[in-house]
């Protein structure tokens, strides 16, 4: 079809089918899918060839990733510096282009995933940030993605983002964690990064990445003091949001969601406290505790007495 009659389609069909809770999208994207396989454009995804230097930076959503992206590319493109125009040409998701694309690459490459485990990846950073604020993020990003309504109640969310259930590729946040702690921690080309810590110390966190890169093919980096601030001043969430501002129509990840929502929203640590209520908290607690504790994460609802959320408790849509 030309775009005329795209467009003419997309409007019928939306007269024709429920639009709740963004399923109707859904549809739309699952279509899409299906044609870039038949024409031979499917993205990469965990499908992608993968090479011996190439560096992974890993995560499960919303903790954090595009944030170390721009941190990385600010230190690495030290002359131009990062937008969402040019992340994905530098510091590309794995998700977006076909995998002939992404061989065509300039190695060594650093690449944007966050998939669970996968033995391919040998030198990788791993970002892991607290479940509690990782849900209020999860929440925001797929209201702005059309997935669920802007009053949709968190306390219907928190049970649905325990059981992964609106993007299964990657698990659960347990789950992804997990796969990589497990099979990798002390692993040489495996460095682990708390969002916590880099959001308290960020040029220390960057030294940390950087050295870390030195050993992994980017021998040549300019890790001086000023350099450092300068890549974190250059990706701070200030500036990120009013690049989104101008650039979030154009950039591959947003272009297609809602654009009165932010992507890049408060990027703290902590502001789960007030805004999950106490049995959201105890959810998330029960049921991914064990690895919380492991990494540092207090609980604050063992003693408290209450009952966690259950999966029963949601309403319709």
């Amino acid at each position: 079809m030309n775009s005329a009659l795209d467009n003419r389609f997309t409007v019928l069909a939306r007269d024709l089918m429920p639009h709740a809770d963004g399923r109707f999208d859904k549809l739309v994207r699952a279509v899409g899918a299906v044609g870039r396989v038949l024409t031979g454009k499917q993205r990469a995804g965990r499908a992608l060839t993968v090479y011996p230097d190439d560096v992974f930076i890993v995560s499960y959503p919303r903790s954090g990733n595009t944030w170390t992206r721009f941190l990385i590319s600010n230190l690495i493109y030290q002359d131009e510096p990062t937008t969402f125009a040019n992340i994905e040409a530098r510091i590309p998701e794995i998700y977006f282009n076909p995998d002939h694309v992404m061989r065509a690459l300039r190695r060594p490459r650093i690449l944007k995933s966050h998939e669970c485990f996968d033995p391919r990846y040998r030198r990788m950073i791993y970002i892991v940030r607290d479940p509690r604020d990782v849900a209020v993020s999860f929440y925001h990003h797929n209201v702005k993605a059309g997935n669920i309504r802007d009053d949709y109640p968190m306390d219907d969310f928190i049970p649905r983002f325990i059981a992964a259930e609106f993007d299964t590729r990657w698990g659960s946040w347990d789950e992804n964690v997990r796969s990589w702690l497990a099979l990798r921690y002390n692993h040489p080309g495996f460095l682990v990064l708390r969002y916590e810590e880099m959001k308290k110390d960020p040029a220390g966190q960057l030294l940390q990445i950087g050295d870390f890169l030195q050993k992994c093919s980017f021998q040549n980096l300019d890790l001086s003091s000023s350099k450092l601030r300068q890549a974190v001043e250059l990706s701070s969430s200030d500036r990120m949001r009013a690049l989104e501002k101008e650039q979030g129509t154009q950039w591959v990840l947003t272009k297609q969601t809602r654009h009165d929502k932010p992507f890049v929203r408060t990027a703290s640590a902590g502001a789960w406290k007030s805004i999950l209520s106490a049995g959201a908290v105890a959810a998330i607690e029960s049921t991914w505790g064990d690895t919380m504790r492991s990494l540092g994460y207090e609980l604050v609802s063992e003693s408290a007495g209450h009952a966690p959320l259950s999966h029963s408790s949601l309403s319709g849509g």
